[in-house]
């Protein structure tokens, strides 16, 4: 799931507010500071609210008790003087953002609905309940290179929690048909991570508000659930991280809905191809950028192209950590492979250009030519003469 840290996660997976186009000159409205605002609070923009201009993340967190003050009023102004569109059955439907040039055909269905709650009983990560859905843990050990070296109690952990996943993703492959909504997919996931006992680890993570990512057609990765009903030749990706007794497991897989053309299915399976490649040359004493040269070599040799800027990761008690596993060729990875390593490889590779853009929710990662993408993702344990594959299907090798 990421941008460039763990696969890298968009401007606003990172944080609470990005990057904007703004015209003229804006200044920062936090008290006292006045210097040059090119960010824009992103619930501001869903609500239609003007200004919440910012010059940095710290001046945004800095004045966040204040600042969200704003967001209640006009979020019951908007449901009593809207009237948007709805569909046959009677179901909300509207585009939040009517002044965005959307790459593709692919629409989001809002209102979302509710976050769904986890019980308490469960144990949940540090960024459950943070308002800024930020991860501490993670955030403390930004910016080293070092890669954990997971013990033998630790490699049992990410085993079991692994598992779990893998039993989540073969949950919502189940319910993928044309005409269920992505959003009954994610209820799915949530039900499915609660009768494991396990957090569902996207939800609230810097703010994401749901349990699963589905990324359908020209989405690349990071897609929000919501009440679009999947249609007959779509493809979508169900991307599944749980969390359980305090490590991640994280997998994904592409799917196809109904009847598919043959140039989806030559893109899904070539994604497929690409992962297992690079996972048959993962052991003990490989660079780590060299998955990409794997990756992108059979991408290319079947007319396809390799996203640049989302990337595996290390995991284990932390969502997304070291190493980097950039999936395109040449990069520039820091690392070599390691027994007990524990990391994803999760390649996602387009029919057009590599070139990606997200949507004003700051979360879903676009073909910028709005051609379609598929990903396919394993979590692996480096073992003393190859990898094993921790989210494998149960019952395969």
């Amino acid at each position: 799931l990421l941008l460039l840290a763990a696969p890298p996660l968009p401007p606003a997976a990172t944080d609470r507010c990005s990057m904007a186009e703004l015209e003229g000159d804006r200044a920062c409205e936090t008290p006292d500071c006045g210097q040059p605002a090119r960010l824009q609070c992103p619930t501001c923009l869903k609500l239609g609210i003007r200004g919440s201009f910012f010059c940095s993340q710290d001046c945004f967190k800095g004045s966040w008790s204040v600042h969200k003050q704003l967001h209640k009023p006009p979020r019951e102004e908007i449901s009593k003087d809207e009237s948007p569109a709805t569909t046959g059955d009677g179901d909300i439907c509207m585009n939040p953002w009517p002044d965005y040039q959307y790459t593709g055909k692919l629409r989001p269905y809002y209102p979302l609905s509710p976050k769904r709650m986890v019980p308490s009983y469960i144990k949940r990560p540090d960024y459950a309940d943070e308002p800024t859905g930020m991860p501490v843990s993670e955030q403390v050990l930004k910016g080293t290179s070092q890669i954990k070296v997971l013990n033998a109690h630790e490699i049992e952990q990410m085993r079991l929690v692994c598992r779990l996943a893998r039993e989540v993703l073969d949950v919502a492959a189940t319910v993928i048909k044309a005409g269920v909504t992505t959003d009954e997919v994610d209820q799915k996931v949530h039900a499915a991570c609660i009768s494991r006992h396990c957090y569902p680890s996207p939800l609230n993570y810097y703010n994401f508000p749901k349990s699963c990512c589905t990324s359908v057609n020209e989405v690349i990765c990071h897609g929000i659930p919501d009440r679009r009903p999947l249609q007959d030749g779509d493809i979508v990706n169900v991307d599944i991280t749980v969390y359980h007794n305090g490590y991640h497991g994280d997998l994904n897989e592409t799917f196809y809905v109904g009847d598919v053309d043959e140039r989806a299915k030559k893109l899904v399976q070539t994604t497929y191809e690409c992962l297992m490649l690079a996972i048959n040359e993962v052991k003990p004493g490989v660079r780590y950028r060299e998955l990409g040269n794997i990756i992108q070599k059979h991408a290319q040799s079947e007319g396809f192209s390799v996203v640049r800027n989302y990337c595996g990761h290390g995991i284990h008690k932390l969502f997304h950590t070291t190493p980097n596993v950039p999936h395109y060729a040449k990069n520039k990875a820091v690392g070599v492979m390691k027994p007990g390593h524990v990391f994803t490889v999760e390649p996602m590779i387009c029919e057009g250009g590599w070139q990606d853009e997200s949507w004003p929710d700051f979360w879903t990662a676009v073909t910028k030519d709005g051609k379609r993408s598929a990903q396919f993702e394993h979590t692996l344990l480096v073992t003393e003469t190859g990898c094993e594959i921790l989210t494998r299907q149960i019952g395969r090798a």
